[in-house]
């Protein structure tokens, strides 16, 4: 399940060595043959093609197996369906049934083989899909719906019959949706709304609903690609596809799992260059709902962490509900891009001013003050007493005459502010119904967002229904939440697009220098020595102490005469994890009689543990900074992984870490930092210098390298300390471990 059924990583892997030395490529990339442009040095993918859907979503001609129009039965209502949706969409449809010569009036073939015409879009209304998947490629369908559950989502059973159906399709050249799907695919969509608007992917049909009803409120919904198990078509497809719709402003997804990680941010590289935002909920941030998803589809869920961190490096904006999906997909969808990042909260009650303040602010919204001058020309209609700083109490009075208007002008005249928000707690006419009026005049008017907060929990008020429904320009929610959820969001794209360069153009193709040294270095199945996981590390670049491995208390002391007192001297074995706590490290030892009483020692622990020791390290003693943690791990969705975060003994406790998925550059190596709750300790705390981040950097991008070119061979890598010195003086990694796959 790690794979699509275009090759899995695995796959993916042996097919870059193969390039790697000079045969021919192996298996297809999504529909085309691979090229060594299109894989890294680890021999995963760099590109996929976008699958052509305009046939699936516009078909010319449908076949419905298995068509009823007998009352009662579940398949009669489906193909009523598909029936008037073929009229709307103007396909020829056929129904097909072994017994019957037609179905509601239309002329019905008794097989796949006797349909009249050679058809875009095949609907599967049996329970057992598997035999008409040979007729249907013997018949050159583009594309198949199976709504048949019983697959991946129910156990072991399942998931083997959901294989043999995928490797079927991948074998009859057709592309296929489901199984366990739906007809929302197929649902009505209303032709008399225009302007931009939103595709939407679910992997549960249901859980699109809310956003299929945006159109009620005049959004208007461009596709609906109801997944299911993803036996074949996943929402990597249809995100990359939806991405190149000119018609399409925004993507919203609801997502249970991913069916292969790499495809994934293929897919949400493509939306990012295409500046298209995509908004997502994806379910798995606990253990039950992680557990519950995988029941339900059958896809893996991933380490939510990590899913976390891969889409906010390629811009997916992930949000909790199902509201905050509908609010945030319709307000990306639809605003113009921002002329500034300031935000004016503009209100008739300084509490409710107030109170909205703290939450945007708290969100991470900046709402600056504004100008003096501009604090003058409001109070030329705002009574001087009230504050007009940001933000903008008005008093009440003003909205229910000329002035109102006035006012909402002057703040969207001042050029630090991007985005103007009205929250309204409650109707209060007819001072309220004049006030929405000029917000939705005045946002006619400018390229900047208007936002309102109706708080009102009727919401039949004709302000809310007539005025506010009925403008296209200004952004309308019903609450404070997801209005600063969605403006955050709406600038946070922006920022994110306006700067965005995709790290699969610059990911490495070709190995550098330090692969063949590091492969050297590897023992499959085994957990490599410190001595032996810092020649690794050396051999990218990665800056150890001076040491050396000695089996003899004399030794030990010869070399701490050429490593220079002080001295660490450390246990070195295969199998040794955390020598602190096995009593294997010795700190700051400083004469020759240290040394040997310390290799006794050591030595000694070692036997009584019954560890396996190489020899023991005798190490420089580096100069104390900020201890870091870098690592990286296997992720079963996404590969390789890297981490960093405060190290040291405390690691495990404190947890404060940022993970991000190769490939990366150098900015989002510094965004890493950025997530790290006690940053503040890498720039000076106490009187301490700030310590050395262009080194820490370098680290984390050198093992991103280490890491692409090893691929499946490593498991696990933690250095830990590394000790980041300050600034100019680089960073040194006093431990590590190293797990090989």
């Amino acid at each position: 399940m790690l794979g699509s059924t275009h090759g899995t990583l695995t796959t993916d892997s042996r097919r870059a060595r193969v390039i790697a030395c000079g045969e021919q490529p192996g298996p297809a990339v999504h529909g085309r043959p691979a090229e060594a442009d299109d894989l890294d040095v680890g021999g995963r993918p760099l590109y996929t093609d976008v699958p052509d859907l305009d046939r699936f979503f516009r078909p010319e001609s449908v076949a419905v197996i298995g068509a009823s129009d007998t009352e009662g039965r579940p398949n009669t209502g489906v193909t009523r369906q598909l029936i008037d949706w073929a009229e709307r969409v103007g396909a020829r449809l056929h129904p097909v049934h072994p017994t019957r010569p037609a179905v509601f009036g239309i002329p019905c073939v008794a097989a796949v083989s006797e349909l009249p015409e050679q058809v875009d879009l095949a609907v599967l209304l049996v329970a057992d899909p598997l035999p008409l998947i040979e007729q249907l490629a013997e018949a050159k369908v583009k594309f198949a719906v199976v709504f048949a559950s019983g697959f991946a989502e129910t156990g072991e059973e399942g998931a083997a019959a959901q294989e043999r159906l995928a490797a079927a399709v991948v074998q009859s050249g057709m592309r296929l949706l489901g199984p366990n799907t739906n007809l929302n695919a197929f649902s009505s969509f209303r032709e008399d709304l225009d302007g931009p608007g939103i595709a939407l992917i679910t992997q549960s049909g249901h859980q699109g609903r809310p956003v299929y009803a945006l159109q009620e409120l005049g959004i208007r919904l461009t596709h609906w690609a109801p997944t299911g198990n993803e036996a074949d078509l996943e929402t990597s497809d249809f995100l990359s596809y939806f991405a190149e719709r000119p018609e399409v402003g925004a993507i919203a997804c609801y997502l249970e799992g991913l069916k292969d990680g790499r495809s994934f941010l293929l897919a949400a590289d493509r939306a990012a260059r295409r500046k298209v935002p995509v908004v997502a909920v994806k379910v798995g941030r606990t253990e039950t709902g992680a557990r519950t998803a995988a029941s339900h589809t059958g896809k893996l869920t991933g380490a939510d962490t990590v899913v976390d961190a891969a889409m906010r490096q390629y811009g997916v904006i992930r949000v909790d509900g199902l509201d905050e999906l509908q609010d945030t997909a319709a307000l990306l969808a639809r605003a113009k891009p921002p002329r500034a990042e300031g935000v004016v909260v503009y209100s008739i009650s300084g509490g409710t001013g107030a109170h909205f303040a703290d939450l945007a602010t708290e969100a991470g919204l900046r709402l600056p003050p504004l100008s003096d001058a501009k604090q003058a020309e409001l109070h030329q209609w705002i009574p001087e007493f009230l504050s007009v700083a940001n933000p903008v109490d008005n008093g009440g009075h003003p909205v229910g005459d000329w002035r109102g208007r006035k006012i909402i002008d002057a703040i969207l005249a001042d050029p630090s502010v991007g985005v103007l928000i009205c929250p309204v707690t409650g109707p209060f006419p007819p001072l309220s119904d004049r006030l929405v009026q000029d917000l939705v005049d005045a946002a006619e008017q400018t390229d900047k967002l208007v936002c309102v907060v109706w708080g009102s929990p009727v919401g039949t008020e004709p302000a809310y229904r007539e005025v506010l429904l009925g403008s296209s320009r200004v952004a309308t929610f019903r609450t404070v939440g997801n209005c600063i959820t969605a403006v955050r969001a709406y600038l946070d794209h922006h920022r994110f697009v306006a700067g965005y360069r995709s790290p699969f153009d610059e990911a490495p193709r070709t190995p550098s220098p330090s692969f063949r040294k590091a492969q050297a270095l590897m023992r499959p199945g085994q957990q490599l020595s410190e001595h032996a996981a810092k020649q690794l590390l050396r051999a990218y670049g990665i800056r150890v102490p001076r040491e050396q491995l000695v089996t003899s208390a004399a030794a030990a002391v010869r070399a701490a005469g050429l490593v220079g007192y002080p001295v660490v001297m450390k246990a070195s074995g295969a199998k040794i994890a955390h020598k602190t706590e096995l009593g294997l490290v010795k700190i700051g030892l400083t004469s020759a009689s240290q040394v040997r009483d310390a290799y006794r020692e050591l030595t000694d622990i070692a036997r009584y543990e019954d560890v396996s020791l190489d020899g023991v390290l005798v190490c420089q003693m580096v100069e104390r900074g900020v201890e870091m943690v870098v690592g990286a791990a296997h992720d079963e969705l996404f590969g390789p992984t890297v981490t960093v975060g405060l190290g040291g003994v405390l690691v495990e406790v404190l947890r404060d870490t940022a993970v991000r998925v190769p490939p990366f550059g150098e900015e989002q190596a510094r965004d890493m930092l950025g997530d790290l709750r006690g940053r503040a300790l890498l720039d000076g705390v106490r009187g301490r210098p700030p310590a050395d981040l262009d080194a820490l950097v370098e680290v984390v991008l050198r093992v991103q390298r280490m890491v692409l070119e090893l691929g499946d061979e490593l498991a696990e890598l933690d250095i830990n300390p590394l000790m980041v010195l300050p600034r100019g003086q680089g960073a040194v990694a006093l431990d590590a471990l190293v797990v090989c796959r």
